[in-house]
Protein backbone atom coordinates (compact mmCIF):
# COMPACT_ATOMS: atom_id res chain seq x y z
CA UNK A 1 0.00 0.00 0.00
CA UNK A 2 3.17 2.57 0.89
CA UNK A 3 4.67 1.73 -2.29
CA UNK A 4 1.47 2.60 -5.01
CA UNK A 5 0.95 5.98 -2.80
CA UNK A 6 4.52 6.94 -2.80
CA UNK A 7 4.99 7.22 -6.28
CA UNK A 8 2.13 8.72 -6.74
CA UNK A 9 2.30 11.73 -4.12
CA UNK A 10 6.19 12.49 -5.54
CA UNK A 11 4.04 12.55 -9.11
CA UNK A 12 1.91 15.12 -7.48
CA UNK A 13 4.90 17.40 -5.52
CA UNK A 14 6.88 16.86 -9.10
CA UNK A 15 3.79 18.04 -11.13
CA UNK A 16 3.32 21.02 -8.33
CA UNK A 17 7.58 21.91 -8.97
CA UNK A 18 7.03 22.16 -12.90
CA UNK A 19 4.14 24.03 -12.60
CA UNK A 20 5.76 26.80 -9.82
CA UNK A 21 9.12 26.65 -11.68
CA UNK A 22 7.37 27.13 -15.51
CA UNK A 23 5.42 30.39 -13.47
CA UNK A 24 8.50 31.29 -12.40
CA UNK A 25 10.05 31.87 -15.95
CA UNK A 26 7.06 33.24 -17.06
CA UNK A 27 6.76 35.79 -14.20
CA UNK A 28 10.40 36.81 -13.02
CA UNK A 29 12.01 38.08 -15.96
CA UNK A 30 9.32 40.77 -17.02
CA UNK A 31 8.85 41.36 -13.38
CA UNK A 32 12.84 42.40 -13.60
CA UNK A 33 13.56 43.90 -16.82
CA UNK A 34 10.25 45.91 -16.00
CA UNK A 35 11.50 46.83 -12.64
CA UNK A 36 14.86 47.65 -13.70
CA UNK A 37 13.29 49.32 -16.12
CA UNK A 38 11.06 51.96 -13.44
CA UNK A 39 14.43 51.90 -11.33
CA UNK A 40 16.71 53.89 -14.00
CA UNK A 41 13.73 56.08 -14.86
CA UNK A 42 13.62 57.37 -11.44
CA UNK A 43 17.31 57.44 -10.77
CA UNK A 44 17.54 59.47 -14.43
CA UNK A 45 14.45 62.07 -13.83
CA UNK A 46 15.76 62.71 -10.25
CA UNK A 47 18.79 64.17 -12.01
CA UNK A 48 17.26 65.93 -14.77
CA UNK A 49 16.98 69.78 -13.61
CA UNK A 50 14.25 70.18 -15.92
CA UNK A 51 11.74 68.08 -13.77
CA UNK A 52 11.11 65.58 -16.03
CA UNK A 53 8.84 63.45 -13.74
CA UNK A 54 10.13 59.95 -12.83
CA UNK A 55 7.72 56.80 -11.70
CA UNK A 56 6.34 57.77 -8.48
CA UNK A 57 5.90 61.19 -9.40
CA UNK A 58 3.78 60.44 -12.30
CA UNK A 59 1.28 58.13 -10.26
CA UNK A 60 1.25 60.86 -7.68
CA UNK A 61 0.22 63.57 -9.77
CA UNK A 62 -1.79 61.42 -11.55
CA UNK A 63 -3.79 59.16 -8.88
CA UNK A 64 -6.84 61.44 -8.82
CA UNK A 65 -8.84 61.38 -10.46
CA UNK A 66 -7.21 59.56 -13.45
CA UNK A 67 -5.86 56.57 -11.80
CA UNK A 68 -8.63 56.12 -8.92
CA UNK A 69 -11.80 57.16 -11.01
CA UNK A 70 -11.55 56.55 -14.86
CA UNK A 71 -14.55 57.17 -15.38
CA UNK A 72 -15.59 60.60 -13.95
CA UNK A 73 -17.78 63.16 -16.68
CA UNK A 74 -17.98 66.37 -15.89
CA UNK A 75 -19.26 67.14 -19.04
CA UNK A 76 -17.87 68.53 -22.44
CA UNK A 77 -14.12 66.51 -22.85
CA UNK A 78 -13.64 66.56 -19.00
CA UNK A 79 -13.97 62.74 -18.98
CA UNK A 80 -11.52 60.14 -17.30
CA UNK A 81 -9.43 57.52 -19.05
CA UNK A 82 -11.77 54.94 -19.29
CA UNK A 83 -14.26 56.86 -21.21
CA UNK A 84 -11.59 58.42 -23.30
CA UNK A 85 -10.13 54.69 -24.16
CA UNK A 86 -13.82 53.31 -24.75
CA UNK A 87 -14.70 56.18 -27.56
CA UNK A 88 -10.70 55.36 -28.92
CA UNK A 89 -12.16 51.77 -28.89
CA UNK A 90 -15.72 52.47 -30.35
CA UNK A 91 -13.89 54.14 -33.68
CA UNK A 92 -11.53 51.65 -33.84
CA UNK A 93 -14.55 48.61 -33.80
CA UNK A 94 -15.79 50.20 -36.80
CA UNK A 95 -12.70 50.99 -38.91
CA UNK A 96 -11.36 47.79 -38.08
CA UNK A 97 -13.93 45.60 -38.73
CA UNK A 98 -14.65 47.15 -42.17
CA UNK A 99 -10.94 46.60 -43.07
CA UNK A 100 -11.38 43.24 -41.97
CA UNK A 101 -14.13 42.34 -43.98
CA UNK A 102 -13.21 43.94 -47.00
CA UNK A 103 -10.07 43.07 -46.49
CA UNK A 104 -10.75 39.48 -46.21
CA UNK A 105 -12.95 39.33 -49.37
CA UNK A 106 -10.32 41.14 -51.49
CA UNK A 107 -7.55 39.29 -50.37
CA UNK A 108 -9.37 35.97 -51.30
CA UNK A 109 -10.33 37.47 -54.89
CA UNK A 110 -7.14 38.57 -55.81
CA UNK A 111 -5.25 35.27 -54.40
CA UNK A 112 -7.66 33.38 -56.37
CA UNK A 113 -6.85 35.31 -59.72
CA UNK A 114 -4.11 36.24 -60.81
CA UNK A 115 -4.80 38.76 -63.19
CA UNK A 116 -5.68 40.74 -60.02
CA UNK A 117 -3.33 39.88 -58.45
CA UNK A 118 -0.78 41.39 -61.28
CA UNK A 119 -2.91 43.92 -62.05
CA UNK A 120 -3.50 45.24 -57.88
CA UNK A 121 0.27 44.42 -56.56
CA UNK A 122 1.21 47.64 -57.52
CA UNK A 123 -1.53 49.55 -56.40
CA UNK A 124 -1.41 47.80 -52.92
CA UNK A 125 2.41 48.24 -52.43
CA UNK A 126 1.93 51.70 -53.06
CA UNK A 127 -0.67 52.63 -50.39
CA UNK A 128 0.49 50.25 -48.25
CA UNK A 129 3.12 52.23 -47.30
CA UNK A 130 1.39 55.73 -46.80
CA UNK A 131 1.78 57.32 -43.38
CA UNK A 132 -1.58 56.90 -41.36
CA UNK A 133 -1.69 60.93 -40.53
CA UNK A 134 -1.39 61.50 -44.84
CA UNK A 135 -4.95 60.11 -45.13
CA UNK A 136 -6.31 62.79 -42.69
CA UNK A 137 -6.72 65.77 -44.84
CA UNK A 138 -8.17 63.66 -47.69
CA UNK A 139 -10.85 62.04 -44.95
CA UNK A 140 -11.70 65.40 -43.61
CA UNK A 141 -11.85 66.96 -47.13
CA UNK A 142 -14.04 63.99 -48.51
CA UNK A 143 -16.30 63.30 -45.26
CA UNK A 144 -16.92 66.28 -43.40
CA UNK A 145 -16.74 64.86 -40.10
CA UNK A 146 -13.97 63.75 -37.34
CA UNK A 147 -15.72 60.91 -36.39
CA UNK A 148 -15.84 59.86 -39.72
CA UNK A 149 -12.58 60.91 -41.07
CA UNK A 150 -10.93 58.80 -38.00
CA UNK A 151 -12.49 55.85 -38.60
CA UNK A 152 -11.58 56.15 -42.47
CA UNK A 153 -7.68 56.18 -41.46
CA UNK A 154 -8.40 53.06 -39.20
CA UNK A 155 -10.27 51.32 -41.78
CA UNK A 156 -7.20 52.34 -44.47
CA UNK A 157 -4.41 51.85 -42.16
CA UNK A 158 -5.36 48.70 -41.00
CA UNK A 159 -6.58 47.28 -44.73
CA UNK A 160 -3.73 46.39 -46.30
CA UNK A 161 -1.93 43.59 -44.02
CA UNK A 162 -5.11 42.04 -44.07
CA UNK A 163 -5.39 41.87 -47.88
CA UNK A 164 -1.69 40.80 -48.33
CA UNK A 165 -1.67 37.92 -45.43
CA UNK A 166 -4.80 36.28 -47.09
CA UNK A 167 -3.81 36.32 -50.82
CA UNK A 168 -0.36 34.75 -49.76
CA UNK A 169 -1.89 32.31 -47.38
CA UNK A 170 -3.82 31.39 -50.42
CA UNK A 171 -1.15 31.16 -52.75
CA UNK A 172 0.11 28.93 -50.14
CA UNK A 173 -2.26 26.29 -49.99
CA UNK A 174 -0.57 22.79 -51.08
CA UNK A 175 -0.91 21.83 -54.78
CA UNK A 176 -2.15 18.24 -53.05
CA UNK A 177 -5.16 19.87 -51.94
CA UNK A 178 -6.60 21.80 -55.15
CA UNK A 179 -5.93 18.26 -56.49
CA UNK A 180 -7.54 16.54 -54.39
CA UNK A 181 -10.31 18.59 -54.56
CA UNK A 182 -10.47 18.56 -58.10
CA UNK A 183 -10.61 14.30 -57.69
CA UNK A 184 -13.10 14.84 -55.70
CA UNK A 185 -15.12 17.19 -57.86
CA UNK A 186 -15.80 19.32 -54.73
CA UNK A 187 -17.98 21.99 -55.33
CA UNK A 188 -16.61 25.73 -55.25
CA UNK A 189 -18.78 26.38 -51.47
CA UNK A 190 -16.97 22.78 -49.85
CA UNK A 191 -13.67 23.98 -51.45
CA UNK A 192 -13.85 27.42 -50.10
CA UNK A 193 -15.58 25.98 -46.48
CA UNK A 194 -13.32 22.50 -46.48
CA UNK A 195 -9.97 23.56 -47.98
CA UNK A 196 -9.14 27.48 -48.93
CA UNK A 197 -10.50 28.77 -45.31
CA UNK A 198 -8.99 26.36 -42.87
CA UNK A 199 -5.57 26.22 -44.97
CA UNK A 200 -5.57 30.40 -45.16
CA UNK A 201 -6.70 31.04 -41.34
CA UNK A 202 -3.36 31.22 -40.08
CA UNK A 203 -2.23 34.03 -42.64
CA UNK A 204 -6.02 35.95 -42.27
CA UNK A 205 -5.07 36.02 -38.24
CA UNK A 206 -1.26 36.95 -38.46
CA UNK A 207 -2.90 39.98 -40.98
CA UNK A 208 -5.53 40.69 -38.49
CA UNK A 209 -2.94 40.71 -35.91
CA UNK A 210 -0.87 42.99 -37.58
CA UNK A 211 -3.75 45.22 -38.00
CA UNK A 212 -4.80 45.66 -34.83
CA UNK A 213 -2.07 47.41 -33.80
CA UNK A 214 -2.01 49.79 -36.71
CA UNK A 215 -5.83 50.68 -36.30
CA UNK A 216 -5.06 51.17 -32.69
CA UNK A 217 -2.04 53.34 -33.66
CA UNK A 218 -3.44 55.42 -36.19
CA UNK A 219 -6.54 56.35 -34.12
CA UNK A 220 -4.18 57.90 -31.58
CA UNK A 221 -2.63 59.94 -34.30
CA UNK A 222 -5.81 61.35 -35.55
CA UNK A 223 -7.73 61.68 -32.68
CA UNK A 224 -4.38 64.28 -31.44
CA UNK A 225 -5.26 66.33 -34.66
CA UNK A 226 -8.86 66.52 -35.10
CA UNK A 227 -10.88 64.90 -32.56
CA UNK A 228 -13.72 65.34 -29.90
CA UNK A 229 -13.18 63.05 -26.96
CA UNK A 230 -10.09 60.07 -27.47
CA UNK A 231 -7.02 59.44 -25.55
CA UNK A 232 -5.09 60.71 -28.81
CA UNK A 233 -7.28 63.97 -27.57
CA UNK A 234 -6.49 63.51 -24.08
CA UNK A 235 -2.90 63.39 -24.92
CA UNK A 236 -2.72 66.59 -27.08
CA UNK A 237 -4.94 67.97 -24.96
CA UNK A 238 -2.82 67.88 -22.16
CA UNK A 239 0.05 69.06 -23.44
CA UNK A 240 -1.42 71.82 -24.46
CA UNK A 241 -2.93 72.78 -21.09
CA UNK A 242 0.51 72.70 -19.70
CA UNK A 243 0.92 72.89 -16.06
CA UNK A 244 3.17 70.81 -13.39
CA UNK A 245 1.44 67.62 -13.94
CA UNK A 246 0.77 67.91 -17.79
CA UNK A 247 3.70 65.46 -18.50
CA UNK A 248 2.55 63.04 -16.10
CA UNK A 249 -0.99 63.10 -17.60
CA UNK A 250 0.19 62.75 -20.95
CA UNK A 251 3.18 59.45 -19.61
CA UNK A 252 -0.12 57.86 -17.68
CA UNK A 253 -2.01 57.71 -21.23
CA UNK A 254 1.06 56.52 -23.20
CA UNK A 255 1.24 53.34 -20.96
CA UNK A 256 -2.72 52.88 -20.68
CA UNK A 257 -2.21 53.27 -24.72
CA UNK A 258 0.31 50.42 -24.83
CA UNK A 259 -1.57 47.71 -22.37
CA UNK A 260 -4.56 48.64 -24.65
CA UNK A 261 -2.63 47.96 -27.93
CA UNK A 262 -1.08 45.24 -25.65
CA UNK A 263 -4.16 43.39 -24.84
CA UNK A 264 -6.22 43.68 -28.27
CA UNK A 265 -2.66 42.23 -29.83
CA UNK A 266 -3.26 39.05 -27.28
CA UNK A 267 -7.03 38.80 -28.01
CA UNK A 268 -6.52 38.75 -32.02
CA UNK A 269 -3.54 35.89 -31.41
CA UNK A 270 -5.42 34.11 -28.94
CA UNK A 271 -8.95 33.83 -31.10
CA UNK A 272 -6.88 33.16 -34.15
CA UNK A 273 -4.89 30.29 -32.43
CA UNK A 274 -8.75 28.79 -31.10
CA UNK A 275 -10.00 28.96 -34.86
CA UNK A 276 -6.32 27.70 -37.04
CA UNK A 277 -6.02 25.35 -33.82
CA UNK A 278 -10.20 23.98 -34.47
CA UNK A 279 -9.58 23.69 -37.82
CA UNK A 280 -6.13 21.56 -37.80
Amino acid sequence: MTTAVAPSSRSRRSRSQSRRLALRRQILPPVVCIGLTLLVWQLLSSLNSEGFPGPIQVIAQTWDPYIVKPFYDEGGTSKGLGIQIFISLQRVAVGYSLAAVIGIAAGLAIGLNDFLRRGFDPLIQVLRTVPPLAWLPISLLLLQQADSAAIFVIFITAVWPIVINTAVGIREIPQDYTNVARVLRLRKRSYLRDILLPATAPYVFTGLRISVGLAWLAIVAAEMLKADGGIGFFIWDAYNAGGDSSTSQIILAIVVVGLVGLILDRLVGFIGDRVSGGRR
